[in-house]
């Protein structure tokens, strides 16, 4: 988007055609001010002026492009949506308020009454609660399917399914879809798939492509890092993301730009830190793996895993984020985590620090107990994000948890 206060010099995405992602990482989106700043502006502003009125009818009309009012225009939002397209090879992405709010904009812009959208069973508890209670108010129904059976996707869709929606890896339990399977089952009845690449990223992970149509984020997780910032993101063609930015225009679950600004940040580290977490989480996988009192490890990098070969064929790497059931229930899980010393007790995931929770009753507590069972959410499992801490302490303090439910 053209803006006037920006300088003729100004170093556009255009410039760095080719580039590799890391670089484009460190650089997309970034257009310098007349102060030629090294590091992207912030601008804290509601609106913006304008210098005539003319030239005002013509921004809010669409004939001049600009900045308008940052419920929908603002440079410091647009250098991150720029910068995350370029990333995921997509070619235009929406900034929204939050990961759900992403979801939200998605199915609102895009879906009507009368629309079935067919979702995994295997997403974020609250992905499963706003499909199942909110758009089924506004008579769009959804049809949930085990993410990994095709069989199960083939035989739900419908003449009016529109969406085709899940996690690759699914959280918490690390399955995974074959995504170019899914993009042409979808295809092949006039849907669109949209997939939530919060667990990789696209620094392991590209779902566009794959074929996906639609890639959603909660850039409160990976892309910023540090857990500092809520915000969501949706990237895909210019003519979907059109649709979903009318609605952010209508609607405003905007992103703020200061949030905007911190989530830069955040992807100028994001392809070493995706690295780094990898590598922790494989060896605290290995490590609870060899645990007697470890029934199952779910942890997409294991060989073990079932779906190891496809997720090495989609992914550069294998995340942060692992579950495992230990041996007993609700109260051996509890002490364990009760105790810890270090690891934060926390649902969030995808920071610097280590976190750990109780999906249960936590990220799928208002679940129903069917629901839970069929999604695998059982009382004895465990979620870990595995930070950037040493792993040798990561494992001291999980080796306190065993020791404090009583199974060591």
């Amino acid at each position: 988007m053209a803006n006037s206060i920006y300088k003729d010099s100004a170093i556009p995405v255009a410039n760095i055609d080719g580039a590799e992602f890391e670089t484009i990482a460190v650089r997309a989106g970034h257009q310098r001010t007349h102060e030629l700043e090294h590091s992207e502006a912030i601008f804290p502003t509601s609106s913006f002026v304008f210098n005539s009125a003319s030239e005002a009818a013509a921004r809010f009309s669409g004939e001049v492009e600009g900045n308008i009012y940052s419920r929908f225009t603002n440079p410091t939002v647009q250098a991150f949506e720029e910068r995350i397209a370029a990333m995921e090879g997509g070619e235009r992405a929406v900034a929204t308020s939050s990961g759900m709010a992403a979801i939200m904009s998605t199915c609102v812009a895009l879906l009507k009454q009368g629309d079935h959208i067919v979702c995994s069973r295997s997403v974020f508890g609250t992905t499963n609660v706003f499909f199942q209670k909110y758009m089924a108010k506004f008579g769009v129904e959804t049809t949930f399917v085990e993410l990994t059976d095709i069989e199960s996707w083939r035989s739900a869709i419908n003449t009016n399914t529109a969406l085709l929606f899940l996690e690759t890896p699914s959280n918490p339990l690390c399955e995974i879809a074959d995504i170019a399977q899914l993009a042409d089952l979808a295809h092949q009845h006039d849907a669109l798939l949209a997939v939530d690449n919060c667990f990789c990223t696209p620094a392991l992970q590209r779902p566009l492509s794959f074929g996906a149509d639609i890639v959603i984020h909660s850039a409160t997780k990976y892309l910023d890092g540090q857990g500092r910032c809520i915000g969501g993101v949706v990237v895909g063609s210019n003519e979907i993301m059109a649709e979903v930015f009318g609605f952010l225009r209508s609607a405003g679950p905007t992103m703020s730009p200061f949030n905007a600004w911190v989530f830069l940040k955040g992807l100028e580290t994001l392809s070493i830190r995706m690295r780094a977490h990898s590598e922790s989480a494989l060896a605290v996988a290995q490590w609870l793996e060899n645990k007697d009192s470890v029934d199952t490890v779910f942890y997409t990098g294991l060989e073990s895993h079932s779906q190891y070969e496809l997720a090495k064929k989609q992914q550069s790497g294998f995340s942060g984020v692992l579950s495992f059931r230990i041996k007993g229930g609700r109260e051996e899980a509890w002490k364990f985590i009760d105790g810890l010393q270090f690891l934060s007790i926390t649902a969030n995931l995808g920071d610097t620090k280590t976190t750990i929770t109780h999906p249960a009753t936590t990220t799928h507590g208002r679940l129903s107990d069917d629901d839970k069972t069929l999604s695998g959410i059982t009382e004895n499992l465990i979620r870990i994000s595995v930070g950037l801490e040493s792993v040798g302490d990561i494992k001291k303090d999980l080796q306190l948890g065993f020791i404090s439910s009583g199974l060591e």
